[in-house]
């Protein structure tokens, strides 16, 4: 098999690369060519002591890897691929108390606990709620628009569901939500200049979403409330969670679960105003594959890590107890061996084994339901309200190391 021909010095998680867009052609040049594949970093580049990392790159390979947390571990580096270079060792083991980064039986246990707020019962039990909330969401766009009727899709539809679904879940008062959303992004915009976030704002706003969440553990401890709050720390049965695991839940949340649907939500609506044969198909039939296939596209985490527990072998390369190994989302979601005709946008897509929201496995995404609900409500939405809505300027995209993100995208009501 023929050496893949990437650039010299190419590295996935450069935040530069991401920055301009999704690197879709070295992804596919190394499922060809080489679907496992050591890329060299500078030793703390990252903020890890190694010297790189493994590319997995196909759908079957980033599946295995998902599902044998006992040979790739999420707890030993994090899941985060890529910390700015400057970071301290013990700032990211400071990490290990989200769930996102935790192993099994750790994991098993408090996932468990937090499972409650993500029942069938309990996301239906939100739907009456956010589909009024997508309504008024983008009334509230159309009433806002600028000459014209241009907008930032971003700021005033794309985050707005993903916040006020997160605050009526778990019960954070609704006029906090604007916290919640400067809170998310100080943490995760570390490598994009335009914010001039240093590891320091970061983590102060990390603090301060702990801090808001203890405070309501404590809060519903004393005075229990008909939230997921509630349940999760103040129920009379034993398995909660502390009121520290209960704010490093909610860190996780913010996002997680605001973030990475806001991207969805922001790539799929760029998909559509690109491909209007399928804005129209959306408009006439609003197929329920609609919200899979946008997760699929957007792919909004780009990839995570896990580390080797032990020597292994994955796709013929010698993985050696303690090698990092990047789990690439948007490649696997683009391999023609799984997805027939891949590069297309196609919302009646069926079946759809996308990793959009994980490769299976103890850290398969949570909150998949209250996502795919969310992008339903809010599309929905907006084709009853902004049929005509067409592009105003590019997208202008965040840069980072792991995350798929749109900072803005002007269009117009039509």
């Amino acid at each position: 098999m023929p050496c893949p021909a990437l650039p010299d010095g190419f590295d996935f998680t450069d935040p530069d690369v991401l920055h301009h867009r999704v690197p879709l052609p070295e992804f596919a040049e190394l499922r060809r060519a080489e679907p496992v594949r050591w890329i060299p970093q500078a030793p703390g580049l990252a903020g890890f002591g190694d010297e790189g990392y493994w590319a997995v790159t196909r759908h079957a390979d980033v599946k295995y890897v998902s599902t044998h947390p006992e040979l790739f571990s999420s707890t030993l580096n994090t899941a985060i691929i890529r910390f700015n270079e400057h970071i301290e060792r013990d700032a990211i083991d400071a990490q290990r108390l989200i769930l996102l980064n935790m192993d099994p039986p750790e994991h098993t246990r408090v996932r468990q606990i937090v499972q409650r707020g993500f029942t069938p019962r309990a996301i239906r039990a939100l739907e009456k709620n956010l589909h009024a909330r997508a309504g008024r969401i983008v009334e509230s766009a159309l009433a806002n628009a600028g000459p014209g009727g241009s907008f930032d899709f971003v700021t005033e539809v794309a985050c707005e569901l993903p916040l006020q679904a997160i605050a009526e879940l778990i019960g954070v008062p609704q006029e906090d939500r604007a916290k919640i959303f400067d809170w998310s992004n100080k943490m995760i915009a570390y490598d994009d200049p335009e914010y001039a976030i240093t590891e320091e704002i970061g983590q102060e706003a990390a603090t301060e979403i702990l801090a808001y969440a203890m405070n309501m553990s404590a809060d519903r401890k004393q005075c229990p409330a008909k939230d997921i709050a509630t349940t999760l720390v103040a129920a009379e049965n034993e398995g909660n969670l502390a009121s520290d695991e209960f704010g490093f839940f909610v860190l996780m949340l913010a996002v997680a679960g605001n973030e990475t649907t806001r991207n969805a939500i922001t790539h799929g609506m760029h998909a559509f105003l690109t491909h209007p044969d399928q804005w129209d198909l959306y408009k006439r039939e609003r197929p329920a594959t609609a919200a899979e296939e946008i997760v699929r596209w957007a792919t909004p985490v780009v990839s995570f890590q896990r580390t080797a527990t032990q020597d292994t072998e994955l796709a013929g390369k010698q993985i050696r107890k303690g090698d990092r190994v990047g789990l690439f989302y948007s490649s696997a979601n683009n391999d023609p061996e799984v997805f027939d005709t891949p590069e297309v946008f196609d919302i009646d897509r069926d079946p759809n084994p996308h990793l959009g929201f994980g490769g299976g496995g103890p850290h398969f995404c949570l909150g998949k339901s209250l996502a795919t609900l969310e992008i339903d409500l809010i599309f929905n939405a907006i084709a009853d309200a902004m049929p005509g809505m067409r592009l105003v300027g590019d997208p202008r995209r965040l840069r980072s190391a792991w995350i798929n993100g749109v900072k803005e995208l002007q269009v117009s009501a039509g």
